[in-house]
């Protein structure tokens, strides 16, 4: 455990507050719509598009999880029965990803959530949210989790406590920086200095 006061990070490191958040009901669902020439679809993922999707997803937040992951093992999470992905596309670009993990019993993590930069904005994220939390609470859960750092979207906190998420934990996490290590190119996440 941490004691009080400042600690510390090693260079080459990376650290973030993560908050994790659940809801044990299911939240009240708007009424807002995919904006126009914007369509969902559930998704049978294959490796490529997802790394595809996931990389432009998720660039500027450090999302570095599953981009270290071997192709096989990335082909075991995204593929397994219970896991099911979702997607935004408009012009013919997926340019959303949506991950709903039932793999814990009776309950539902929201494994990913983004968009691209193109539907930032648009309403899309509210849209998407809403299909979400309806796609998990159609199957037999008692929790609905979620969770994210002070590294991702300085919206998403407080997006997700919008949407009927509460806090129910908090952590510190360090890990090697991707950009350092190269999973990342050194200027994904501006908003987050690099210390070599």
């Amino acid at each position: 455990m941490l004691g009080d006061g400042f600690h510390e990070i090693p260079s080459g490191k990376v650290a973030m507050i993560v908050t994790y958040l659940e809801m044990t009901s299911p939240a009240p669902i708007s009424t807002t719509p995919l904006p126009k020439d914007v369509t969902f679809r559930k998704v049978n993922p294959d490796v490529a598009w997802y790394r595809d999707v996931f990389d432009r997803v998720g660039r500027n937040w450090l999302w570095f999880g599953r981009r270290k992951l071997s192709d096989e093992a990335l082909k075991a999470a995204i593929c397994d029965s219970q896991v099911e992905v979702y997607t935004l596309s408009k012009d013919g670009q997926d340019e959303a990803l949506m991950e709903l993990d039932f793999r814990q019993p009776r309950a539902c993590e929201l494994a990913y959530f983004g968009l691209t930069q193109p539907l930032i904005g648009t309403g899309a994220g509210r849209a998407l949210m809403n299909r979400a939390i309806t796609a998990a609470w159609a199957r037999q859960i008692d929790r609905f989790h979620v969770h994210t750092c002070t590294i991702d979207s300085q919206q998403a906190l407080a997006f997700y406590l919008r949407s009927g998420f509460r806090p129910v934990k908090l952590e510190v996490e360090i890990d090697d920086d991707p950009r350092v290590t190269g999973i990342l190119p050194s200027e994904a996440a501006p908003h987050v200095p690099i210390i070599r």
